[in-house]
């Protein structure tokens, strides 16, 4: 691997690809990041594809391509520029369930639990997504890297892997609350009133570790660095998975860099198969162009090469395709929104936040205490609402143009007195 050269800059970017089942999102993330590696650009590609697979897509042949840190493999035909790595769910699991146990041996004793060794250590469903937030945060702290691109599983399953950090602090939050934590200095007359010793300081310890080790990877999914594409096969059935991930990604704030049309026929064949299937992909080209490119978001075409692409020649052929991808696109406006104060003309203060490609009809809105719960189709978002909303009632909400618009009255009781008209 890459000499380190310390903590990752502000130059550093994230580019998260993922899209439809069976779409090709391994074979175009694997072009995408050898187009950015030609560019001069330090890349790793990480995937949670079998080493076989990651193997045959980027022609590389010293050997199985292994987790990051261990045996990551060099690309060959990028310079050095491009290495690949696994995310290793199986490892990963063992290792936090064998640490598991040993911070909290003392009261498994207590328990007469019969420890389990690491080698009888199965990972349990749902291991992967901890295995890919894991290696996102272990890339950018060893600072090797310019762009990090990482080879997520279709759309539904990768905005849950990308929406568990701040779901997952929020339960810790809930579950365990910082304030509670004076709780500890009672630790030992809890202990003597029970009979048994207290785990109170262990588990807050344990919490406040998970927390920060979340926040980084939050932070890292948030940061302007941070873009994703979506990709999917040309046809009529496309567009609607398309336009829920869309919407997906801007309900969790991430900007949609790209949409990747995989596996585009070559127009103007005589063989009738082969054009009928290119017309049908062009109408919904056309489609997708002045969708995507009406709202600033970029549409790459790769060309179907007659078989499966294997090995870097195949990666650079389509990899020029991408190379273009690498400037964020404006299609989402901030993780929070904005608050325009329209106390003045209206009496009431509206939250703006940025919702592209959701249909009313699919939108659910709840206020739950200080916080607003949004849901589009099968995701969901809880958003923390800013100071001066907490204060207010919820009057209305209207959806126009991709922009969600929460309309908020001060509550007389709540507001400071005599600021309400």
């Amino acid at each position: 691997m890459p000499e380190a050269r310390g903590a990752a800059g502000p130059g550093a970017r994230t580019l998260l690809v993922t899209g439809a089942g069976g779409a090709g999102r391994t074979t175009v993330a694997a072009a995408m990041a050898v187009a950015v590696a030609r560019g001069g650009r330090r890349t790793l590609l990480l995937s949670g594809e079998t080493s076989a697979t990651l193997e045959a897509v980027l022609g590389v042949t010293g050997g199985p391509i292994g987790p990051l840190g261990a045996a990551g493999a060099a690309v060959p035909g990028t310079d050095g520029l491009l290495y690949a790595a696994r995310t290793d769910s199986a490892e990963l699991f063992r290792d936090a369930a064998v640490a598991l146990q040993e911070r909290g041996r003392k009261l498994l004793d207590l328990l007469g639990s019969d420890p389990l060794d690491e080698d009888e250590v199965t990972e349990l469903p749902g291991a992967g997504a901890f295995a890919v937030l894991s290696a996102v945060r272990a890339a950018h702290a060893a600072g090797e890297w310019d762009t990090l691109v990482v080879d997520l599983p279709h759309t539904p399953a990768a905005l849950r892997v990308l929406a568990l950090p701040a779901q997952l602090r929020r339960y810790l939050r809930r579950l365990l609350p910082a304030e509670r934590q004076a709780a500890r200095a009672l630790r030992p007359a809890l202990a003597q009133l029970a009979g048994v010793p207290m785990p109170t300081e262990a588990l807050y310890a344990t919490a406040a570790r998970w927390d920060a080790e979340l926040a980084d990877v939050q932070g890292l999914l948030e940061s302007p660095g941070t873009t994703a594409c979506l990709v999917a096969e040309p046809g009529p059935l496309a567009a609607g998975t398309l336009r829920l991930g869309r919407a997906g990604l801007g309900l969790y704030g991430l900007p949609l860099q790209a949409v990747v049309a995989n596996r585009v026929v070559p127009s103007g064949s005589s063989e009738p198969w082969t054009a009928s299937l290119s017309g049908q992909q062009q109408t919904v080209l056309k489609a997708w162009r002045e969708e995507y490119e009406r709202a600033g978001v970029a549409l790459r075409e790769l060309p179907h090469l007659g078989r499966e692409p294997r090995g870097a020649d195949d990666l650079l052929r389509l990899g020029a395709e991408t190379a273009a991808t690498g400037v964020p696109a404006p299609d989402a406006a901030g993780t929070d929104g904005a608050v325009e104060d329209r106390l003045a003309q209206d009496g009431i203060l509206v939250w703006r936040l940025a919702l592209p490609s959701v249909r009313k009809d699919e939108l659910e809105l709840v206020r739950r205490g200080d916080e607003l719960i949004l849901g589009v189709g099968p995701y969901r978002r809880v958003l923390p609402l800013p100071s001066a909303l907490r204060r207010c009632r919820v009057v209305g909400a209207s959806l126009d143009g991709g922009e969600l618009r929460v309309r908020c009255a001060p509550d007389p009781a709540l507001w400071p007195e005599g600021t309400v008209r």
